[in-house]
C-alpha cells in the first residue's frame, strides 16, 4: 500500500509520501514515491505516486524523457510544459500510453491497471496548483474549500485533515498536520511505512524550501507521534461521559437491550 498527501495553503505547497511497497508479506521493500523536478527561479514540480510500481515508474520515465505531440511532432517533457495544467495533461497522456503498451497484459495477469499521482507545483508566470491524476489519465484540482488531496490508503489520515487544516493554515502547521495524518495511517495499516519523504515549497519561490527524508527513529517524528497519542488520550478523558451511558451501580443491566 501507499499513503501520499498534498496540501496547498495560502503560503505554498506541502507534499508527503511514504516509501513502503508491498507485494506480499514476504516481499516488502522501500521505493521512493515522491519525486521533485526543480529549476530554481523557473519551476518546481512534485509528483507522488501510488499503485502498481512498474506503471508508476514507466509514467515517470515517459514524462522525463518526453512524449511526441502528434499534432506538432514536438517532444514534450515536464521541463518544457508551459503551464501546470499542460503538465498535468502530459502526465495523463503518459498514463494512457503505458496502458496502451502494458494495460491489457496487466489486467490479464493481475486484474488491475492501477496508478494514481499527486502532482503539484508552480511554473513562473502561473499560479501554484495541485492535481490528482487518475489511472484513466483524467484529473481533478484542489480547491480553497478542500485544500488537500490524498492517494493510496487515505481513510485513516483524512479525519485529522478535515478537522485541522484550511487554506489559511500556516505552512509549517500544514506540514505538522500532514505528518500527524501520516502517523495515523501508519498506526492503522502496516502496508504504509517509513522512511517518509517531504517537500515544502512557498508560492512564487520556484524552489523547494524543505526537501527531507524522515528515517525511522528520527527524534522529531518520534516526539510528534508520542505527543499526538498523549493529546488524544487527554482529550477523550477531558470530555464528559455520555449521560445516557451512565448506569446505576445497583442496576448494572439497566438500559441494556439484548
Amino acid at each position: 500500500m501507499t499513503y501520499c498527501v498534498g496540501l496547498t495553503v495560502r503560503e505554498g505547497l506541502v507534499m508527503i509520501a511514504d516509501t513502503r511497497t508491498n507485494a506480499g508479506i514476504d516481499n516488502i521493500a522501500t521505493f521512493r514515491k515522491l519525486h521533485v523536478l526543480e529549476e530554481p527561479g523557473e519551476r518546481i514540480m512534485v509528483l507522488c505516486t501510488s499503485g502498481n510500481l512498474s506503471v508508476s515508474q514507466a509514467v515517470l520515465n515517459h514524462v522525463q524523457e518526453g512524449i511526441e505531440n502528434t499534432d506538432t511532432q514536438v517532444v514534450e517533457t515536464l521541463r518544457t510544459a508551459p503551464s501546470m495544467f499542460k503538465a498535468a495533461q502530459l502526465i495523463g497522456r503518459a498514463i494512457r500510453l503505458v496502458y496502451e503498451t502494458d494495460g491489457k497484459s496487466l489486467e490479464e495477469h493481475s486484474g488491475r491497471f492501477d496508478v494514481a499521482i499527486l502532482f503539484g507545483g508552480q511554473i513562473k508566470g502561473g499560479k501554484m496548483r495541485l492535481f490528482m491524476i487518475y489511472s484513466a489519465g483524467n484529473f481533478i484540482e484542489v480547491t480553497v474549500d478542500t485544500p488537500y488531496l490524498q492517494i493510496g490508503e487515505h481513510k485513516y489520515g483524512k479525519p485529522i485533515l478535515d478537522r485541522a487544516v484550511n487554506f489559511n493554515t500556516d505552512i509549517q502547521d500544514a506540514l505538522k498536520i500532514g505528518l500527524i495524518s501520516m502517523d495515523s495511517t501508519m498506526r492503522s495499516n502496516l502496508g504504509v511505512g517509513m522512511p517518509i519523504d517531504i517537500v515544502v515549497a512557498r508560492r512564487d519561490a520556484f524552489r523547494a524550501e524543505i526537501k527531507h527524508r524522515i528515517e525511522p527513529g528520527e527524534p522529531y517524528f518520534h516526539d510528534l507521534r508520542e505527543r499526538w497519542s498523549a493529546a488524544l488520550r487527554a482529550a477523550h478523558i477531558a470530555i464528559p461521559r455520555p449521560p445516557y451511558a451512565v448506569a446505576d451501580k445497583n442496576r448494572p443491566g439497566e438500559g441494556v437491550d439484548i
